[in-house]
């Protein structure tokens, strides 16, 4: 016998019962970008290597470790994208969309590293981001915020919390490289073996080192702040009073430096304690280097990415029900109400282009019938059988209260069923 095939380690299915909670995130997040103005941009699972090796930088832990890269029947050295940001910056030059322009537009999909699977960090793994294009100034970095912001009123999460920081310019780095790496360098010894790694390649990562043992060693380093120009401070400080007028939560947090080389000025982060150690569901920031160090013009740009499976996650906690349970399920008992049903069923979903109509299929008894009815999560069972169909009529049984059947006359039983539409919530998946 042969042995099952099971998904590869780190790449999970979506099953039905948990569909619907993807569903009411896409909706709700697809809305609020909508009305911001974002459109959205479908970009290939596959790109060059090279187009991320200039772009999240060859010393990165992604490029470097977790990539799924291979070459084709040509010899070309293709890769899995593992983030989004790259391959929209590609199109856009590409395709003439950057230049002297401003776009707003935004992705989703699948995205691929080959990291250790655990709770809330797979192999595969789904993102939704948004990418601003030509827009130089801190009023679009705010933007970007209060956006994200208006994601978590508009899915009912709370207690997320917003870090935020400045990277400076590539230049005010440099500066700052040079201390950093001499302070470390004299406290080599206490380094973990991936920070003294990192030291000459990318020093700033260690900063952001999840080892409790370099956390007083980390605090007591020189801060890139010290290092800013007036116009990199300007910047960050007309951001942050922007969040005070909005009313936005927020925290400065000068060792927040993100993992991708090409961020600069604004850098932030949505926080939460919901999750464990995978604590970030949305991060983001500035790159007004990198439509030109991937041979663009230069262009300015900000965008932020959100982590679906960790935000779905959040939302399983609140119970969230179905939304697309079927209103009806059609109990058909004996030969000519089962040849009658389908025509019914058919008639029904014409008359109402908004019912979810399941129907029963395979025969059986009524009994094992109205099981199934229940079990589908369905509003009503509407039985058919040989006697009321003899009498014209169909019978309507509430399955989710304690009222009683009544029967209907079949001509009058999409105007009945049209009703409990119209007061059926707006919300396709809401709280119970």
């Amino acid at each position: 016998m042969a042995s099952n095939i099971q998904a590869i380690r780190g790449m999970h299915d979506i099953l039905p019962d948990n569909s619907h909670l993807w569903q009411f995130l896409e909706d709700r997040i697809r809305d609020v970008l909508d009305r911001y103005g974002y459109r959205e941009i479908r970009t290939p699972l596959l790109e060059m290597t090279d187009l991320f090796k200039r772009s999240i930088g060859e010393v990165t832990d992604i490029v470097e470790k977790e990539m799924y890269t291979f070459a084709d029947r040509n010899g070309d050295s293709l890769t899995l994208r593992p983030e989004g940001t790259a391959g929209c910056v590609r199109a856009g030059i590409e395709h003439g969309l950057l230049h002297n322009q401003v776009q707003r537009i935004w992705y989703r999909g699948p995205m691929f590293r080959h990291e250790r699977p655990q709770k809330g960090r797979y192999r595969q793994f789904h993102q939704i981001g948004a990418e601003a294009f030509g827009l130089l100034g801190p009023d679009i970095d705010l933007e970007m915020v209060l956006l994200t912001r208006r994601f978590w009123q508009a899915l009912g999460l709370q207690g997320l919390q917003l870090q935020v920081n400045t990277l400076g310019t590539a230049a005010e780095r440099s500066v700052y490289r040079e201390r950093l790496v001499a302070y470390l360098s004299q406290h080599s010894e206490q380094l973990d073996e991936d920070s003294r790694r990192r030291l000459q390649s990318n020093p700033l990562r260690i900063l952001d080192s999840k080892n409790p043992q370099l956390h007083e060693l980390i605090a007591a380093a020189p801060t890139l702040m010290e290092h800013l120009q007036e116009d990199s401070i300007r910047h960050f400080e007309t951001l942050c009073s922007g969040l005070d007028a909005a009313g936005v939560d927020y925290q400065v947090n000068p060792r927040l430096v993100r993992g991708l080389d090409y961020y600069a000025r604004t850098v932030f982060e949505w926080v939460t304690d919901q999750l464990g150690a995978q604590g970030t569901v949305c991060a983001g920031g500035r790159y007004d280097g990198l439509v030109q160090q991937l041979g663009g013009r230069p262009t300015p740009g900000v965008g932020f990415a959100m982590g679906v499976e960790r935000l779905i996650s959040l939302l399983e906690a609140r119970d969230m029900r179905p939304g697309n349970a079927p209103h009806a399920y059609l109990v058909l008992v004996g030969e000519a109400p089962q040849q009658r049903g389908m025509e019914l069923a058919e008639s029904l979903r014409n008359q109402l282009p908004g019912l979810r109509l399941l129907t029963h299929c395979g025969g059986g008894s009524f009994k094992s019938q109205f099981k199934k009815a229940d079990r589908s999560g369905a509003r009503y069972a509407l039985v058919l059988g040989e006697e009321e169909l003899g009498q014209g009529v169909i019978g309507v049984k509430p399955l989710r209260e304690t009222s009683e059947q009544q029967l209907i006359a079949l001509g009058e039983l999409a105007a009945f069923l049209g009703l409990q539409l119209e007061r059926e919530t707006p919300n396709r998946s809401a709280p119970k």
